[in-house]
């Protein structure tokens, strides 16, 4: 739902990617910002609407991505996909981060824009420190990228998870995945993703940004 620059940017993608895609927008203009060649269903209406959802084949669909421009018009979208339709990957874009926050808690997966645009900016006005890339619908867990100190290089990652407790998911390493075993050893340049207690998340950026202690 949404033919915006986002909407329209992500139906291709899922074309490309050899998905079916329906794209819902209440503007019909709004279907120009899609390349000729795109062979997807384009609805006009209301995206939590039931019958423009039916007409653009919710009843057939494997996830829903409610990306307009209004929150409220979002969230209802989404909880009627979910609730309605019984369709369960279904996330919402939220520009509101206290109200993203709170749709996440009720289970329904959120982008909060303006959170993650300002996490973005801070990354690189304020490279030392961990930027959150995902939490689960508790709010409990937090999956997190953390910029460790030099100091770390060398060491067992096992160091890292007993200094800070947090576990490491997983390493970016020259743009590929790597996922650790017990005798992964830290690299330079390599980016840390950390899964942590969310009311960790402060302990284990001071430990981890920081050099580690000097053991005897």
């Amino acid at each position: 739902m949404g033919c915006g620059r986002v909407g329209a940017t992500l139906a291709q993608n899922l074309e490309s990617h050899g998905h079916s895609v329906a794209l819902i927008d209440q503007n019909p203009e709004a279907f120009r910002r899609l390349d000729a060649d795109f062979a997807g269903s384009k609805v006009t209406g209301l995206g939590f609407d039931r019958d423009t959802l039916t007409q653009a084949g919710i009843d057939e669909a494997f996830g829903f991505a409610a990306v307009s421009d209004g929150d409220n018009s979002n969230i209802l979208a989404a909880r009627v996909v979910r609730e309605t339709f019984g369709i369960d990957n279904v996330v919402a874009r939220i520009y509101d981060p206290h109200r993203a926050e709170i749709y996440q808690r009720l289970g329904i997966p959120t982008v909060a824009t303006v959170r993650w645009t300002a996490d973005q900016v801070l990354r690189r006005l304020l490279p030392m420190g961990a930027t959150g890339e995902f939490r689960d619908p508790s709010g409990q867990l937090e999956l997190a990228q953390v910029d460790v100190h030099e100091g770390w290089v060398g060491r067992p990652l096992r160091a890292l998870e007993e200094a800070s407790g947090a576990r490491v998911a997983y390493l970016t390493r020259y743009g590929d995945g790597v996922l650790p075993t017990s005798d992964t050893v830290l690299q330079e340049n390599d980016t840390v993703h950390v899964l942590m207690r969310t009311d960790d998340s402060a302990t284990v950026e001071r430990v981890l940004t920081a050099a580690p202690a000097v053991t005897e």
